[in-house]
């Protein structure tokens, strides 16, 4: 079946809308991934785990806001939260006590929070939190993993896409100061990080590898780089914009019983508005402290025009006191992802291995080069040309939408029966 064709001719409103796009921005789009051949659809409105495109068509979304709806499109408690707040404004540019009520729900349930900081994106939370660590070790070298994804800053913007020794982009300095590691191998990791030791000011981690094929780090690969990182007085720094709050109330890095220097937030704990949140420990977040500091002995981590805006903790406080009093949620999810995974590998028999934890899942096609996935170089060696061709033949034909070759999540918004029916759609391609 021609799948395009198909695309094409339910999608005459979104290519013609599209069309206009690219006039007015690059390459159509305003975050370079949300792109993808032929054009994108282009979405009218959103309820539940349903998108609606401006041609009427609906699509089961998996992509779900990036990750950042674990409620579903429209939560009727959020909306309600926002709507009260929005009565009152929308915008203060002053400190409220909406704030106050979000951070305190947060350092009850992610311990290294005994200060905190907002800011508008999770790009903005970890370029503070590598200047932080910059800043309380007096060390210049972050380490980060091969594939791992932490925002655009310039910072962090290096070996993310395979080949991961080429520049991810033009206009970057200072390269030499970033370096990388594979993940899920500890005795490599340590040989690289032995050898920039004197000037390590810490290593960042994604303690379930997002953007960089959807695969959870071993609790023996983090427990080991943490020991090694604080024996070498450098900082620990986990990056849980993905997880957090999306396996269990808090943060994964304390069921795996770590103890990270700092942590940053974001998606779910905005509950679908702008944020991104730096936790950390007294010792280290009291270098953002500029009362009565010097220039050079201050870390000076801002926040933005829009930081700890009363629209975004509102929305935030509404999810995740939503997650806490429904509890049956997470098991809810959980257990559909573990449906997914075992379903999709039974469908696929022995082509594909699906990667995921919890709620988050993603398929990856075999061939010749790879037979079992522990890290990003592993993905970049699957089929990801077959895997963009199954997700768009979902959209096109069965009105299930995943962003083409990325991971998939699931919210309260799904049941067992749109599994069943993406599973179907799998059978079918």
């Amino acid at each position: 079946m021609n799948y395009l064709s198909e695309y094409k001719k339910k999608t005459k409103k979104s290519a013609a809308l599209f069309t206009k796009s690219k006039k007015l921005h690059i390459n159509g789009v305003s975050h370079n991934i949300r792109f993808f051949e032929p054009y994108p659809f282009v979405v009218k409105k959103s309820l539940g785990k349903n998108l609606v495109d401006v041609d009427e068509n609906k699509y089961t979304d998996y992509w779900m806001g990036h990750w950042s709806l674990i409620l579903g499109h429209g939560s009727k408690k959020v909306k309600e939260s926002l709507k009260k707040q929005i009565e009152k404004s929308w915008m203060y540019g002053t400190v409220n006590e909406q704030t106050i009520l979000l951070s305190e729900l947060i350092s009850k349930n992610v311990p290294v929070a005994e200060k905190i900081r907002y800011v508008t994106s999770g790009t903005e939370a970890t370029m503070y939190a590598v200047r932080l660590a910059r800043s309380a070790t007096g060390k210049k070298i972050i380490a980060k993993i091969d594939g791992g994804w932490h925002g655009y800053t310039s910072d962090l913007l290096k070996s993310v896409n395979w080949p991961f020794s080429e520049s991810e982009s033009s206009g970057i300095i200072n390269e030499e100061k970033i370096i990388s590691i594979p993940y899920n191998d500890l005795e490599k990791s340590i040989s690289i990080l032995k050898k920039h030791a004197k000037d390590l000011a810490g290593v960042i981690i994604e303690p379930v590898l997002g953007g960089g094929g959807c695969i959870p780090a071993t609790t023996e690969f983090l427990k080991g780089i943490q020991e090694f990182v604080h024996k070498n007085k450098s900082l620990f720094i986990l990056d849980e914009i993905v997880t957090g709050f999306r396996f269990r109330f808090g943060c994964l890095y304390t069921t795996m019983k770590l103890n990270p220097d700092i942590v940053t937030l974001g998606k779910i704990v905005g509950g679908g508005m702008a944020i991104g949140v730096i936790c950390g420990k007294n010792e280290i977040m009291k270098y953002a402290d500029t009362t009565g500091k010097k220039k050079i002995e201050r870390s000076y981590v801002g926040g933005g025009t829009f930081s700890a805006n009363p629209s975004s903790m509102v929305t935030g406080l509404a999810t995740l006191n939503q997650l806490k009093t429904k509890k049956t949620i997470y098991s809810k999810i959980n257990k559909l992802g573990d449906f997914a995974r075992k379903e999709l590998s039974k469908v696929f028999d022995g082509r594909v291995i699906v990667t995921g934890k919890g709620s988050l899942f993603m398929t990856h096609f075999l061939n010749n080069e790879i037979s079992e996935i522990h890290n990003a170089t592993d993905v970049a060696k699957c089929d990801i040309t077959q895997l963009t061709k199954y997700h768009f033949k979902m959209t096109a034909h069965d009105g299930i939408f995943f962003l083409p070759g990325k991971l998939g999540a699931i919210s309260d918004a799904h049941s067992k029966e749109d599994i069943k029916k993406m599973i179907s759609a799998s059978q079918n391609f």
